[in-house]
């Protein structure tokens, strides 16, 4: 499957940005989907999950303020960021787990099967 994120872009501290990944098959409707993000030189960080049945988990640096959501019809999930700060900076990507159970959630970059090309979210203070 092809993932395309989008969204991404400069925004002052104390907006919002909302982050779409469109995924090429119908087969994304079996999938548990993921958001990382990556700053220069540093491993991809998990930010939120969402299962096939539309469970969510997310890291505690963005609990209440980032809301995962996703749309099987249109094959897109969503990632909807409040109260952005600075260090919110980062490349976000979007990830495909083909193999997961819908019943636990994955947090390490390596679980996850398909990948986005990333998408940049600057935060100015």
């Amino acid at each position: 499957v092809q993932l395309q994120a989008s969204g991404g872009g400069l925004v002052q501290a104390g907006g919002s940005l909302r982050l779409s990944c469109a995924a090429s098959e119908r087969a994304f409707m079996s999938y548990d989907m993921g958001w990382f993000r990556q700053a220069p030189g540093k491993e991809r960080e998990f930010v939120a999950a969402i299962s096939r049945w539309s469970g969510t988990y997310y890291a505690d640096s963005v609990k209440g303020r980032f809301t995962i959501s996703r749309d099987n019809a249109k094959k897109k999930v969503y990632l909807q960021m409040n109260s952005l700060n600075p260090e919110d900076t980062f490349v976000y990507f979007c990830a495909a787990d083909k193999g997961g159970s819908g019943n636990a959630f994955k947090v390490q970059s390596y679980e996850y099967d398909y990948w986005g090309q990333g998408t940049q979210v600057t935060v100015s203070s």
